[in-house]
């Protein structure tokens, strides 16, 4: 029969099968990385590294979005919000369905429509290069805390409880995903993250079959679950301090996701890596499905964790010393005895971590080449050049994630301070593009005011939560440690090795009979108060939502206050139609005043959702030999004997395209009318006609 760790106080240790394991994980993705680099190294230029050559399938694109920000604190803390709450979270699951719903037919075909490598291009186009660059570094900013406690937070829960070395595992990491995101650009973060993703998965549905059947299976796991009063539906208060109520969850929770999937680079760049606006907006819905699916296994696995747990709490029984542990300790409960689990479950957790740093790393080197270098410094940079410069900035961006990494380890409480911080600042982002995409009027004043004010709004709200500590106000379930064994006189560190000794805070447990332990009870702290206390106490799901309002509402007053646009000057590229894809049915004449005066008909239907040819990336093959024209600013003149067209070539070399008097060589990409001034609106056009190519390469 299998001893847990609250009767022996001792904890299953990894064995050499679990290191292998993790070893080949990190090996299968570095060489990923390699094999990409090979495989297109004669395609040097930034589309390929940043966009993936723009011609990505779907599914892989789908699986990198979602592997992007279910991060290894996702997979930790899901549980954790079971065994300690309600629940109610369940219900961000509708939230989710928001999210996609409004990622994939509000913001995506704006960024599609303009071909932007970088997001914040598209501040540049409505507003001024300066919101541009404002809104790139707090991105930057934004990505590069985030990465390094998604690196560290995993790294230290797995060493307080399985001993897996700390600073070896954070530096490999590191390491590998600088390594691999450098050498094979956005090709190899998708195909890596499609991987990653099932590994993931593999390690999740293996703790939720051995972690129900452990405690019974699934009827008995639940039956004790909703006997401790976690099973709660029917919190539907609107007050916005209830830190989870299903408005806050539904509503709170699609604001804070669709500033990742709506406006955030790292997903911006997988959309526009596909080859058609459709494809981008079928792989947003693919992976809504996946976004559910580690929703609900997080939530069964809980659900187990806590039946397994139920009579003898580990973080009062002095096995763990954070919450966040919970599940590391939970695996190697019912999975240490099999060798090769636990690794894998520690290859699924630092997959988590490998897809966000590796997108992180990607889409932080294609802002600061496209909305800095570029924009400020050197305009007229070669592909080849640009490329090499993307790969040196993932690399110091990966050293400087490390750095951050060790800076974190010094700061202990501060770390749940900082991951509010990309709440705090996503908010206001998504602001910036909503007070663009959807209110004609605003202007460049009014957006410097949002974004500013926002930010520091959202910041007193968030350091002010943290110094008046309000988490601590809030009661959580309860516990109970009747069924601890208290018979133990030892030390809740010493049964794995010497460097979690010194980790982990020595705590001796006294001798005590069972009649002597009751049920612990968690309730909240008494608070003094204080004038500002109910704005600190705001439900984290409601800091992008009270962010936008914010933006937005500042900057509509700025914008009017020193002179607002007009509708009818507005460049229908740039905003949203959003009454025409909410209410198509409604009839013209009460459509036609909620446009603001901007004329959409201009370029696509009224209803918005259907955007014109322009919105598809052509390829040679699939065009008759006389409408080239129609879709390209250039003309292509082949040999006689290339098996795509019969033409003459002229004085060009094969494989050579003319553009405007200037001979580009094939697979060149002349980015937009910033490097190129005789090409159309931000297209971005690549020739490949060497004869016995049968894979035309899109223009």
């Amino acid at each position: 029969m299998t001893e847990y760790s609250f009767e022996t106080k001792k904890i299953a240790p990894f064995n050499v099968v679990d290191y292998v394991l993790f070893g080949l994980m990190l090996a299968m993705s570095a060489f990923i990385g390699i094999f990409y680099a090979i495989k297109d190294r004669n395609r040097n230029n930034t589309k390929e590294f940043l966009l993936a050559g723009g011609k990505m399938n779907p599914i892989p694109v789908a699986l990198s979005i979602l592997a992007s920000f279910m991060s290894a604190i996702t997979l930790l803390g899901t549980p954790a919000e079971m065994y300690n709450y309600t629940t109610m979270y369940w219900y961000i699951g509708l939230g989710y369905l928001l999210v996609v719903a409004a990622a994939a037919h509000l913001f995506i075909p704006v960024f599609y429509r303009l071909r932007v490598t970088s997001a914040y291009e598209y501040l540049q186009h409505r507003f001024s290069k300066g919101v541009r660059t404002a809104g790139s570094l707090t991105f930057c900013t934004q990505m590069i805390l985030y990465m390094a406690i998604v690196l560290y937070a995993p790294s230290l829960a797995l060493n307080a409880v399985t001993g897996f070395p700390l600073w070896t595992a954070i530096i490999t990491v590191g390491i590998v995903c600088t390594f691999y995101t450098a050498l094979g650009g956005l090709k190899a973060v998708l195909w890596t993250d499609t991987f990653q993703v099932g590994v993931m998965f593999a390690g999740l549905f293996a703790i939720v079959i051995k972690g129900m059947s452990d405690v019974g299976g699934l009827k008995e796991a639940w039956h004790n679950f909703d006997a401790s009063g976690r099973v709660d539906w029917d919190d539907f208060s609107v007050d916005p301090k209830i830190r989870h109520s299903a408005w806050s969850l539904v509503i709170g929770g699609m604001f804070t996701w669709v500033a990742i999937y709506g406006t955030n680079q790292a997903q911006v760049q997988r959309a526009c890596s596909c080859s058609t606006l459709k494809e981008a907006q079928i792989a947003m819905w693919i992976n809504f499905p996946g976004l559910c699916l580690i929703l609900y296994l997080g939530c069964f696995i809980g659900v187990a964790l806590y039946s397994l747990y139920r009579t003898c709490d580990p973080l009062k029984y002095d096995l763990i010393t954070a919450t966040d542990q919970l599940l590391p300790l939970f695996v190697m409960d019912v999975l240490g005895d099999i060798h090769g689990v636990p690794g894998l479950f520690v290859a699924s957790l630092f997959s988590g971590a490998l897809s966000t740093l590796s997108s992180g790393l990607n889409s932080i080197a294609a802002c600061i080449l496209q909305d800095v270098i570029r924009a400020y410094f050197v305009k007229d940079m070669t592909e080849s050049r640009a490329t090499w410069i993307s790969r040196i900035i993932a690399v110091i961006f990966g050293v400087i994630c490390l750095g951050l990494t060790y800076v974190a380890s010094k700061l202990g409480g501060v770390l749940q301070a900082a991951l509010s911080l990309f709440g705090m600042i996503g908010g206001p982002l998504l602001g910036l593009f909503t007070l663009g995409m959807i209110f004609p009027w605003a202007n460049t004043a009014g957006a410097y005011a949002g974004l500013i004010i926002g930010l520091i709004f959202m910041f007193w709200i968030g350091i002010g939560a943290y110094v008046t500590q309000v988490s601590k106000t809030i009661p959580k379930s309860p516990v109970s440690v009747i069924g601890c064994n208290w018979n133990l006189t030892t030390t809740a560190s010493t049964t794995i090795n010497g460097t979690v000794s010194a980790m982990m805070s020595t705590v001796t447990s006294t001798v005590a009979t069972t009649s002597n332990v009751t049920e612990a009870v968690t309730t909240a702290a008494e608070h003094d108060g204080g004038p500002f206390f109910p704005l600190y106490s705001l439900s984290y799901l409601w800091y992008s939502a009270t962010a936008v309002l914010v933006v937005v509402g500042i900057g509509l007053i700025v914008s009017f206050i020193t002179g607002a646009n007009k509708g009818c000057d507005a460049d229908p590229k740039l905003m949203i139609p959003l009454f025409d894809i909410m209410f198509p049915f409604l009839p013209e004449k009460i459509l036609k005043p909620l446009r603001f005066g901007v004329r959409y008909d201009t370029y696509a239907k009224p209803s918005g959702m259907v955007v014109d040819e322009r919105d598809i990336r052509h390829t040679a093959d699939e065009l008759e030999e006389g409408d080239v024209n129609k879709y390209f600013d250039i003309e292509l003149d082949t040999r006689a004997d290339d098996n795509k067209k019969k033409a003459s070539n002229g004085n060009l070399g094969n494989g050579d395209v003319q553009v405007n008097g200037d001979i580009v060589k094939a697979d060149e990409t002349i980015e937009n009318e910033i490097d190129h001034p005789y090409s159309k609106q931000n297209s971005a056009y690549v020739a490949d006609t060497a004869t016995g190519d049968n894979e035309s390469t899109r223009l």
